[in-house]
Parts: C-alpha cells; structure tokens; sequence
C-alpha cells in the first residue's frame, strides 16, 4: 500500500539530498580557497569578508526548496560539511557540527510554514536563520576574541546579510533555473513549473 503521508522521504528525496550534499562539500571545500585569497581583500574591514559566507548555506536551503520535507536542509547542509571535512579545511572536524548547526537554522524557516510554503519570501528567511544560527555559533567558537561592536556585530550582520542573498534568493533563482529543464518534475518544484 502507498503512503499517504507526504512528509515520509522517498528514495528518490534521499538520493537528491546526497548528490546535492556531495556536489556542495566540493563547492564548500573550493570554497574554503576563495575565503583564504580574499582575506587581504578585506583588511580595510576584516568583518566585511562575510559577505562571502552564504555560499556554504545554500546547500541547506537549496535542498529545503527542492525536497520539501522536514529534515532536508539539516541533512544536506550536515553531509555536505562532513565531505567539505574530509576532504581537508583549515577549520577541521568542528565544520560538521557547524554546518548541522546552520542546517537546523535553515530547516526552521520551513518548520514555521509547515512544510507547505515554498516562495522566495520563505527561501529567504531559510537563508537569514542559517545565516542567524552561524553568526552565533561563530561568536562561541571562532571569534569570541574579537572585539564585540567593531568586529563580532558586524560580522553577524554581513553573515546574516550575505545568508540571505546567496544562499536565500540563490537558492530559490537556482531551483527556478532547473524547473524547466524537467529535473525537478518528481518534485514539488517541477510540478509547479508544470501547472504554470
């Protein structure tokens, strides 16, 4: 018998959050390099650099948009912190609990719609709670040295900023950019782009 319930994954949701996962812990481990060749770029202003930090959130909400279900952007962004890991960064191990972290905070912004509103407003407040969730978790973690006002508050602000650009409206663009070559049509994204 079929299930009824449309919150229980298919094979088809665990495969797409995999390779989704996999392709962004390549992206976030290439991305680790473009971080490091810009730091000089910002030393006007080193808390302005996290204006690149929404890269490694769009995984989360990417594969919330797409997959429609709860548990998506944790799943995805947390294996795709475990690959961006493995395949060596200069933060170690401590990514996988970070990126669980801003998966959580992704996956929220879902939670509070139910898991039934998928529009760009609510890609974007994906996007600014993971962003939200970093910020804080960086204040305990990476940047608790820092001075608050001139450095700590204004990085939480570009994160929150950038989270909400990148990885937000990315992410929706993103999933408006393959709905119509029919690679979502087992999803509810592709369905939409089918009724329109």
């Amino acid at each position: 018998m079929k299930s009824t319930n449309p919150h229980r994954w298919r094979t088809i949701d665990i495969v797409i959050a995999s390779v989704v996962a996999v392709a962004f812990g390549v992206i976030f481990w290439a991305w680790d390099a473009v971080w490091a060749a810009t730091e000089n770029a910002f030393l006007f202003f080193p808390p302005a650099q996290a204006i690149l930090y929404g890269m490694w959130f769009l995984p989360a909400v990417l594969s919330g948009l797409i997959i429609r279900k709860p548990g998506a952007a944790f799943f995805t962004e947390t294996v795709a912190a475990l690959i961006s890991a493995l395949l060596g960064n200069k933060w170690g191990a401590t990514v996988i609990v970070q990126g669980a972290a801003q998966g959580l905070g992704a996956e929220l912004a879902f939670a509070l719609f139910r898991y039934r509103v998928f529009s760009l407003p609510v890609g974007l407040l994906s996007g600014a709670f993971a962003g939200l969730v970093a910020a804080v978790f960086d204040w305990f973690v990476w940047t608790y040295a820092y001075e608050l006002w001139n450095y700590r508050v204004p990085y939480a602000l570009f994160t929150v900023a950038s989270a909400t650009v990148i990885a937000g409206a990315g992410a929706w663009l993103l999933v408006r950019a393959l709905a119509p070559t029919g690679v979502l049509d087992r999803f509810g994204a592709g369905r939409e782009r089918a009724l329109i």
